[in-house]
């Protein structure tokens, strides 16, 4: 297998060179600034982009970052600045269009392997899979539980259609609500449905005009008729 590849963006020829040295287990190609690492990430993707603030040609990196992750959004990014408030630290690890780390210079090579690494190996295309996996698992659950709901709807139905069915009387709302503890409008609901089906006679439940008029037509002890 390949050794991992990173992407280095930075325009000092000697800070170039301690990456170098340092991260010889990695794969690396060099961009000196903004502009031209996007010209070599359309056609060359890395493992990683390790992103220096202040570049060639007076360009600076934060703003580039919007480009990197349109481009390629699975790639985490590392940005290492000397020249970053902690504001402007802060916006870089903010948003959808982030960095994943932020360091900075001069930054301490063993601090900075282990930051490579773990962003390698958490970050950016295994952050994603795991993404889509917990989206795929938050689906499943809000459809199991729209199916029981579902299940739960038609056989409170089927219960109430076999003994209101042959019934020409209006249903005790209230008393088929404690029943089955759901709420008085979920009966009603029940009923609406059942009539819209045809398994269940208009008469048996009337459109009523409000929830007054069919408390007005509960027996005085509110258990209803």
């Amino acid at each position: 297998m390949s050794n991992p590849k990173i992407l280095i963006i930075e325009d000092e020829d000697l800070q170039f060179e301690i990456y170098e040295d340092s991260l010889s287990d990695f794969e690396i190609v060099r961009a000196s600034s903004g502009s031209q690492a996007l010209q070599i990430l359309s056609s060359n993707v890395p493992d990683l982009i390790l992103l220096d603030h202040i570049l060639e040609s007076g360009e600076e990196g934060l703003p580039f970052l919007p480009d990197f992750k349109q481009l390629l959004p699975h790639v985490p990014i590392v940005v290492v600045s000397g020249a970053l408030e902690v504001h402007d630290q802060m916006t870089a690890l903010q948003g959808p269009r982030r960095a994943h780390y932020c360091l900075t210079k001069p930054v301490d090579i063993d601090e900075l392997k282990k930051v490579i690494l773990t962003a390698i190996s958490e970050c950016g295309e295994t952050e994603v899979v795991k993404q889509f996996e917990s989206l795929e698992r938050s689906k499943r659950v809000d459809i199991e539980s729209l199916l029981s709901r579902s299940t739960d709807r038609l056989s409170r139905q089927n219960h109430m259609k076999e003994r209101l069915e042959d019934s020409t009387e209006r249903p005790n709302i209230s008393a088929l609500a404690r029943e089955f503890r759901v709420a008085r409008r979920t009966i009603i609901r029940d009923l609406q449905d059942m009539i819209r089906r045809g398994q269940l006679d208009p008469s048996v439940y009337p459109k009523w005009e409000s929830e007054e008029q069919d408390e007005s037509q509960s027996s005085p002890d509110g258990k209803g008729q």
